[in-house]
């Protein structure tokens, strides 16, 4: 696959992948490699990694725990006393090895340590490598809300290797999908049809979907960086997907929600919402919900949480002056931005959901 590079930073594929970094690495002096991974991506990922990686610099390893509840500052802090614990300067290069929680607290980690240290994400999760290592977004959760504090910063390169993805359950796998699934909504009818057909188990066109995908999204934030406009789309499902994924992670009787799961929630809830305010046609509603269903399990939303969830919603980080915006579609591949939408109709939304697994 076909190198792209942006005006800062390039993204980097399979053998490419590591043929840059070594190149990197062989002609920037770098003080010292620091690895971020987690408990799953040392044990799983890390051998292959550091077995492609040609150098005679020092390379440490710092491991953080696994899953959301642990990307917040209380991890961050641990990472930079480690950090200045072996000595890194602001010559130093910190790789972060791991799924979305790992670039994008790593990254956070790297541009806040000494004031900025250069760092590269190594996506080994479909969610990572389609949406939260690309685009520069880096940052942690402010207890159960999502990516409160953090900065744009989009590093020194991005290197993909799907192959990591062969040591991924399915249940990551669709995690990852639902961003796929919304870079079809939000952008290119013709990317959508190419998942009527298709499941997570079919390798032979994963990486052409994973770099169209990773070309849909680096359009939007090119165009967009600081998400004054255009980059808001991405944000499509995500403003009740956010909100229920925030929600399950602060309720102890809820099963443990990954967030594609709660994105595929949020954007049939925004897809129902679409169809009562922008035109958004029944048929593609009906298409969406059938693809959706097919794929994931029910999200639980019973209608005592309703008012809860909607509470949540005044901390996206879309709102402006107040004002809850949402992005809906007035056709798949034409979304709308800043939409306002009254809490009767998210409510309705709600029950549509509910009554689509029925």
């Amino acid at each position: 696959m076909t190198s792209i590079q942006a005006e800062n930073y390039s993204i980097h594929f399979n053998t490419e992948a590591y043929r840059h970094l070594n190149s990197y690495l062989n002609t920037v002096k770098v003080s010292k490699i620091f690895v971020i991974v987690d408990s799953n991506t040392h044990d799983f990922c890390l051998p292959k990694f550091l077995s492609n990686v040609e150098t005679e610099v020092t390379i440490e390893i710092i491991e953080i725990e696994a899953g959301e509840i642990h990307k917040n500052i209380e991890t961050c802090v641990g990472v930079w006393e480690a950090l200045a614990e072996l000595d890194a300067d602001r010559k130093a290069l910190i790789i972060n090895l791991g799924g979305g929680v790992v670039t994008d607290l790593g990254g956070f980690v790297a541009c806040t340590y000494k004031r900025g240290v250069s760092y590269m994400n190594v996506p080994t999760s479909l969610l990572a490598m389609v949406d939260a290592s690309v685009g520069g977004k880096t940052g942690v959760d402010l207890g159960v809300l999502k990516n409160q504090v953090g900065v744009i910063n989009s590093g020194e390169m991005v290197l993909i290797d799907t192959s990591f993805l062969q040591t991924l359950p399915d249940i990551q796998m669709l995690s990852g999908l639902a961003e796929m699934l919304k870079h079809g909504l939000i952008f290119s009818r013709d990317y959508w049809n190419k998942f009527n057909n298709w499941t997570p188990k079919n390798f032979d066109v994963l990486d052409e979907l994973i770099y169209e995908s990773v070309q849909i999204k680096y359009d939007i934030v090119t165009k967009d960086p600081f998400e004054d406009n255009l980059r808001k789309s991405l944000n499509f499902g995500h403003t009740l997907g956010h909100a229920v994924e925030s929600f399950y992670l602060n309720n102890p009787t809820k099963r443990e929600l990954l967030h594609g799961e709660a994105i595929a929630a949020g954007m049939i809830l925004e897809c129902f919402i679409s169809y009562q305010l922008t035109d958004f046609s029944k048929e593609d509603l009906d298409q969406v919900v059938a693809l959706i269903t097919s794929l994931y399990k029910m999200v639980s939303i019973n209608s005592n949480d309703y008012k809860s969830i909607i509470e949540l919603l005044k901390h996206d980080k879309k709102n402006s002056y107040g004002n809850i915006n949402f992005v809906l579609l007035e056709n798949i591949g034409i979304p709308k931005l800043d939409c306002k939408v009254d809490n009767s109709l998210i409510i309705e939304a709600f029950d549509f959901y509910n009554n689509c697994y029925k």
